[in-house]
């Protein structure tokens, strides 16, 4: 019976395992969780959501307090069309997250940082074109465009000097999304190095609306497979959404696939971002406990746990400190609703705003359990303490656990 260690995933004479770790935010995907997968011959990914919050964090910059202090003065305007980010501030947050994780890369796998379309920042072209641009200045190995269809996104890098030597990749849930990609980023004359389907079963953010219960991961891939042998054109495909063992990614390598992109397992890596308490929660959780819903100022369904505290949530907008879903107008789903409920609840101390969420700031303060659809089983793969707690994992055991496991066999820790 084979193994995962059995393939390679190939990029010209690269041989890597065909392991990917997705990109988590904000920054539970951390550099250090990307770091062993990539000293363990795999692809890890950073996430560059909201990064200039992380590096406050991370690295003792000022740039929320500063967007927060110039700003400060528009709190109680519902309108937020004049907030804007300052482009240099975010391209230098982009700069030394990546640049911390490239210089302290070990190993012969590989580093990408997964960029979100969908994160406009007020304004969505200019914001995304310095992030991609900031992540191959600092040397980054890949770039994973998510969350949204990037048909432009190609075009804004095309002169840099890195845009044919880095790898460049795109998550797709279609076959029409694909074909909508290639078709818009022709022009360019460069084919993605690589294609994530990711299926219905992922975490967060999902590519389908609420039927998403109709579709099937292993159909999607094989009919974008299909696609890409009738059109010969051949780039890898790397599944992801619901592979948790190492058998299940086998099923889909020995069908061709060239990789596997997991997530949910190293949410209770020692490596995570998650705050420990959270990660319990992960572990307590019952296949009950995870919801799809439409919460997400995005406009995508999210799949998350159902008492996260994000859920029902009614803080004021913290647009003037983060702001990063705004739209080209200073829009954003959540103020509209938030002034609704004030509206309807005048005087009201607290109010609760259920259709909607201040993702921005609950992703920050990890308030929003965002999980794919197996965490339930997470408690499967690892022993219970004897104060009632689960222990948490580390990343190499678990990287390990799919790179060698048969049988659909979990490897427990020592």
């Amino acid at each position: 019976m084979k193994c995962v260690d059995d393939f390679r995933l190939r990029f010209g004479k690269q041989e890597l395992v065909p392991i990917v770790i997705g990109g988590m935010g904000v920054d539970i995907s951390t550099a250090d969780l990307a770091l062993e997968a990539a000293r363990l011959g795999g692809i890890g990914h950073i996430s560059d959501a909201m990064l200039p919050t992380v590096t406050d964090r991370r690295y003792d910059t000022d740039f929320v307090k500063d967007k927060l202090q110039q700003y400060k003065y528009n709190l109680d305007n519902p309108n937020k069309s004049a907030v804007k980010f300052d482009l240099g501030q975010v391209a230098e947050a982009t700069r030394l997250h990546v640049s911390h994780a490239m210089e302290a890369k070990r190993g012969e796998g590989m580093i990408f940082i997964n960029c979100m379309e969908k994160l406009t920042m007020n304004a969505p072209r200019e914001t995304l074109a310095v992030r991609l641009r900031s992540a191959l200045d600092a040397g980054i190995d890949g770039i994973t465009l998510a969350a949204g269809l990037h048909l432009g996104s190609f075009a804004l890098i095309e002169d840099h000097p890195r845009f044919r030597d880095a790898k460049l990749g795109i998550i797709v849930s279609s076959l029409r999304a694909l074909q909508l990609f290639l078709r818009k980023n022709a022009r360019t004359n460069r084919l993605p190095d690589y294609i994530v389907v990711e299926g219905p079963l992922a975490g967060g953010h999902l590519g389908f609306g609420m039927d998403w219960a109709k579709y099937d991961l292993r159909t999607i891939v094989n009919e974008i497979h299909q696609y890409l042998q009738t059109e010969h054109l051949d780039i890898p495909l790397i599944p992801a959404g619901g592979i948790f063992t190492g058998s299940d990614a086998v099923s889909f390598l020995e069908e061709g696939a060239a990789a596997v992109q997991v997530a949910t397992r190293f949410t209770v890596a020692h490596e995570c971002g998650l705050p420990r308490d959270v990660m319990q929660e992960y572990f307590k959780a019952g296949e009950d406990d995870i919801v799809v819903n439409t919460i997400s100022p995005t406009g995508y369904p999210m799949r998350m746990l159902k008492n996260t505290p994000a859920i029902g949530s009614g803080i004021r907008p913290g647009c003037e400190s983060y702001g990063y879903l705004l739209d080209a107008s200073g829009n954003c789903a959540y103020i509209d609703a938030y002034n609704r409920e004030v509206a309807a609840h005048p005087g009201a101390k607290n109010i609760s705003v259920m259709d909607k969420t201040c993702l921005c700031t609950h992703m920050r303060n990890y308030k929003c359990w965002t999980c794919g659809h197996y965490t339930y089983r997470l408690k499967d793969t690892t022993r219970r303490l004897p104060d009632g707690s689960y222990q948490v994992l580390s990343a190499e055991h678990i990287f390990h656990d799919y790179q060698f496991s048969t049988d659909n066999k979990i490897a427990l820790p020592d």
